[in-house]
């Protein structure tokens, strides 16, 4: 039996995140005791991954980040390309591996958490907090009793929802025979992609060099694509529309994010909560999960330094999820030429006010100013369909 006061349960962003703010704590601020628990390698351990996200400044995960971009550029589906300086902003991308190293260094000079790989078979509310269930990479279980636990681990289906679409996207880090990035500016939303019968298409591109960059295909569709359909996109993508010439690929990253208006829950037991996207932390219109994940392991971490139930927040306002919810339906309805919305945002609203929207940061009358630039009609029939529609379970992977 292992005693803690807090199982964090996964080490993804949301787990590593939470277990760098409480091991790193401010003078006279007491630091509970932790236990990490990390899947061993194999399946139950997330894939690499690459998180993006945008800030002011200097930020707390700098030393991880892989680069970071002032100009932004948007790329309609013809016509002129959309470019914005979002000073003092700064669009930063950080690598998993980076990210784990980082927080790796800073955990190993804590006496406050401890780091267990074993995977994790149930956790049970039992009186006065919680047990988790462990099989250790002996095969040997363990038990592990703590007064909180944090659980990252993506849920096995997703709760009833009235519009559910998945965001998946392939990826290759690429390095080319002759410089063909601009490295100051990141193509944040590229169109001149095919688009798919029901949902939307576009590429990325955050050139680290004039010869290396990420370049990823990303659709929001009710499915993802088959191996084979995400390698003749990338092909078609980087040959025939950014026309990159003779490369080669250094990585590869696949992922699906799902984008639903389902209330995902947060307190999950007496003691049990859920973090990361699996408690809500991605942005149902964008797909981005990172920034609402300092969100809520902040306030966990503040919480627990002062003695209180530390329930995670939402990570996003209801005024924010809201529109998600219209924006979803319209998209998912086929009312809205999603290429043509996007790019009609990006021209009539200055970037850096958008970047600030999309993070659920500004006001009520920015945001109403924000919607008249999007196709009123449309989203004005799925508000008022809305109501109507029952939650259903997803049915998709």
């Amino acid at each position: 039996m292992l005693d803690a006061e807090v199982a964090i349960v996964g080490a993804g962003a949301a787990g590593l995140s939470l277990a760098h703010r409480l091991a790193l704590t401010a003078p006279g601020t007491r630091a509970p005791s932790v236990v990490l628990v990390d899947a061993p390698p194999g399946p139950l351990r997330p894939p690499r991954r690459t998180w993006c996200f945008w800030e002011a400044g200097a930020g707390r995960f700098d030393a991880a980040v892989t680069a970071t971009w002032r100009h932004l550029r948007v790329r309609p589906p013809s016509g002129r390309e959309i470019e914005g300086d979002i000073e003092p902003l700064r669009y930063k991308m950080i690598r998993s591996d980076d990210f784990e190293h980082m927080v790796a260094h800073d955990l190993a000079d804590s006496t406050a958490v401890r780091r267990l790989e074993a995977a994790v078979e149930t956790v049970e509310d039992v009186p006065g907090g919680a047990l988790v269930h462990l099989r250790d990479t002996a095969g040997r279980t363990r038990f592990l009793r703590t007064r909180w636990v944090f659980d990252s681990r993506p849920p096995g289906s997703l709760p009833a929802a009235r519009t559910t679409l998945l965001q998946h996207f392939h990826g290759w880090f690429v390095r080319t025979a002759r410089p063909v990035f601009d490295p100051r500016t990141a193509d944040l939303m590229d169109f001149r992609t095919p688009q798919p019968a029901d949902g939307l298409s576009f590429g990325y591109v955050l050139p680290v060099g004039r010869r290396e960059a990420l370049v990823e295909y990303t659709e929001f569709s009710p499915r993802p694509l088959t191996a084979d359909g995400y390698e003749a996109a990338m092909r078609h993508y980087t040959e025939d529309v950014l026309r990159l010439g003779v490369l080669r690929i250094l990585s590869t990253e696949t992922g699906v994010i799902p984008m639903t208006d389902a209330p995902m829950p947060r307190r999950v037991g007496a003691s049990v909560f859920r973090i990361g996207a699996a408690g809500g932390a991605t942005r149902p219109s964008t797909g981005y999960t990172f920034a609402g994940i300092q969100r809520q392991t902040s306030a966990v971490a503040a919480a627990l330094h002062r003695g209180r139930v530390p329930v995670p927040p939402p990570a996003h306002s209801a005024r924010s999820r809201a529109m998600d919810a219209v924006l979803l339906r319209a998209l998912a309805g086929g009312r809205a030429d999603g290429p043509a919305l996007f790019a009609r945002l990006f021209a009539r609203v200055p970037m850096r006010r958008l970047l600030r929207f999309l993070d659920g940061r500004t006001r009520l009358h920015e945001d109403l100013a924000v919607g008249l630039h999007a196709p009123i009609g449309p989203m004005l029939r799925s508000a008022l369909e809305l109501p109507t529609l029952p939650r259903r379970p997803f049915d998709g992977p």
